[in-house]
């Protein structure tokens, strides 16, 4: 049997050296193996311990003057779902739950709540059924003394509610690379399997928490508009409503 020559045999061999180095160059792209750096790119959080991610995104939150937060919250009482944006001057936004949904506005220490004829005249009492027309679509103001307030204001107090939402529970270990909408993430998780709660932080630009998964499955919020400003004013008088010293029972 006659051999090749060599000169094929050379470029054979040649093809079969670049197989690889035609791989790994694909590869590459992907962050995945063949030497590629995953942080490459990046803030450079996720060459960090768990422990240190967290840190970082805790400062980095609380540093921002603003933020939006939405998703869900389960407890016992139920579920909810919000939708707020806050700042240390206050917040704005809404509050659902299996039965009704209502806005929430405070303005420094002012707190004003809206919702529509439905809500009010909810518990069928006398005295929400009858406020229930006057009250319709308008900005009630919360009276501080009212058992509500404080309970209310706690939804648009940016500092109270992060610290209250984003608590993880257990050990913490680094998991993997993602992504929260077209961010790169790395997620840090607490307890066996995440049990604890998870947290995305952005490996782009400051650390901020991106997504958080509640501790034993209550709830999901998505953290965004981080450090960008939004107006916030008290309602005009024509379509706000003082109730008094209390509100009625909703």
């Amino acid at each position: 049997m006659t051999s090749s020559p060599w000169f094929v045999r050379v470029r054979v061999r040649a093809r079969r050296a670049a197989l690889p180095v035609a791989l790994c160059a694909g590869l590459a792209a992907t962050l995945t193996a063949c030497g590629s750096d995953p942080d490459e790119g990046t803030n450079g959080v996720g060459k960090l311990s768990a422990p240190e991610i967290e840190s970082k995104a805790r400062a980095a939150a609380d540093g921002a003057d603003a933020v939006r937060l939405s998703g869900t919250l389960v407890s016992k009482g139920g579920s909810y779902r919000i939708d707020m944006r806050l700042k240390s001057s206050g917040g704005t936004g809404t509050v659902t739950s299996q039965k009704s949904t209502f806005g929430l506005l405070r303005v420094g220490d002012d707190l004003f709540l809206k919702a529509g004829a439905g809500f009010w005249s909810h518990s069928g009492s006398g005295d929400a059924a009858a406020a229930a027309g006057k009250l319709d679509d308008k900005y009630v103001k919360v009276p501080s003394g009212d058992p509500a307030y404080q309970q209310l204001r706690g939804f648009t107090e940016k500092s109270v509610l992060l610290k209250g939402m984003l608590g993880l529970q257990g050990a913490l270990a680094k998991g993997d690379r993602s992504e929260v909408g077209a961010v790169r993430t790395v997620r840090i998780a607490a307890g066996k399997d995440g049990e604890g709660g998870a947290l995305d932080v952005s490996l782009q630009g400051t650390p901020y928490p991106l997504r958080f998964e509640r501790a034993g499955g209550a709830g999901v919020l998505e953290l965004a508009d981080w450090n960008k400003d939004f107006p916030l004013a008290a309602p005009a008088k024509g379509d706000t409503v003082d109730y008094g010293r209390q509100l009625p029972t909703a």
